[in-house]
């Protein structure tokens, strides 16, 4: 049997409306609050976005930012190792104990950079950076992903991970031995462009030239994909995969496991060039229109907005990473379309998994008619 047509249709809430009318520090403070799942990184790309229309630069900031923004990262791939992983292998979630300490962890990032708890104010804020506390919580991090992601080293080639898979001692290793059976390794190739476009000033004219970008979002009149594999299609795990089992939730999965093993090397090398610093303040031009980006453990995520005479909000506007890999055509579109399933129960599953590697913000429901 084959899956005949796709049909994808998202109805995540446009909450970024609620944006509208607000100062531009009240946006920043609201915004984690309407997308809890990646507060921080939302948080962050509405500062950068005020800051572009306010005029300020913020840039002795950054490395601190982005190694926030990584922190939530691994938080987010945490709880899918602990949560959607055992899912999908018919396995009870652990218990909520099992991410404690990795969120302990997370969460004493921000306090050891800004005391005051205020590095996504437009501006930045007091950046004084306590390294001894930093590395500590880093490597707090780094112990959870040993013994409850790796249970040991993580794997580095095709060879490796399946070594690896074998051995069976994690959920993540008994999905991946799943994953790399060979009816599901190359299960649900899409052939999808990896979005590649950072620059602010892009993703700027596509928002606020098109209303409708948001909803059906492409990159050179393409759907794109992004997140992980975007990010490590080049990590010599995900080479090494792609080669043997080609596109699919092979490659997929090797690219979370990638990104797993690149964020906290990511982050000591944030924490070594870290430097304190003050909150920048605006410029003498009056208020425009800017755009922030930022990272997320589900990919690319932008702001764009236009400031009133007043610097309230006139016009707010996002693309979030579902935008892009649950698009109508895109990403999960494509790589079912045309794809072999046994019978109903088997392509709901499989549909299951495919969902889990794109991971989506919003819950989903499957739909399958014979």
């Amino acid at each position: 049997m084959t899956i005949r047509r796709a049909e994808v249709a998202t109805r995540r809430p446009r909450a970024v409306a609620a944006l509208v009318g607000r100062k531009a520090e009240e946006a920043v403070r609201l915004a984690p609050l309407l997308f809890s799942l990646c507060g921080s990184a939302q948080g962050l790309a509405v500062a950068r976005a005020c800051e572009a229309a306010l005029g300020i630069d913020a840039s002795a900031h950054e490395t601190a930012r982005t190694l926030l923004t990584d922190a939530e990262a691994l938080d987010s791939h945490g709880w899918q190792a602990v949560v959607e992983w055992p899912a999908r292998l018919g396995a009870p979630p652990r218990p909520a104990a099992a991410l404690r300490d990795l969120r302990a962890a997370v969460s004493a990032v921000m306090p050891a950079l800004y005391p005051a708890k205020d590095g996504l104010r437009p501006g930045g804020g007091v950046l004084r950076p306590d390294t001894a506390a930093l590395r500590e919580a880093l490597a707090r991090m780094a112990g959870w992903l040993e013994t409850t992601v790796f249970a040991g080293p993580p794997p580095q080639d095709a060879v490796d991970l399946a070594r690896w898979a074998a051995r069976g001692g994690s959920d993540a290793a008994r999905l991946a031995a799943r994953l790399l059976s060979p009816d599901l390794a190359g299960w649900g190739a899409c052939g999808t462009p990896l979005l590649a476009e950072r620059s602010p000033g892009w993703y700027a004219t596509a928002l606020s030239g098109d209303r409708s970008f948001a909803a059906t979002p492409r990159y050179m009149d393409s759907p794109a994909l992004t997140g992980p594999l975007e990010r490590q299609a080049d990590h010599p795990l995900v080479v090494s995969v792609t080669e043997r089992f080609g596109d699919g939730l092979a490659r997929l999965f090797a690219a979370r496991l990638a990104d797993l093993v690149e964020l906290p090397r990511r982050m000591e090398a944030a924490i070594a060039e870290l430097r304190p610093a003050e909150p920048a303040v605006a410029g003498s031009s009056a208020p425009g229109e800017g755009c922030g980006v930022a990272e997320t453990a589900r990919g690319r995520l932008a702001h764009w907005l236009r400031l009133d005479g007043d610097g309230r909000l006139a016009d707010a506007r996002m693309v979030a990473p579902t935008d892009w890999n649950f698009a109508a055509g895109g990403p999960l579109a494509r790589g079912l379309a045309g794809a072999a399933v046994r019978d109903r129960d088997d392509a709901v599953e499989r549909v299951r998994l495919l969902v889990a590697m794109l991971d989506p913000c919003v819950a989903c429901g499957i739909e399958v008619h014979e």
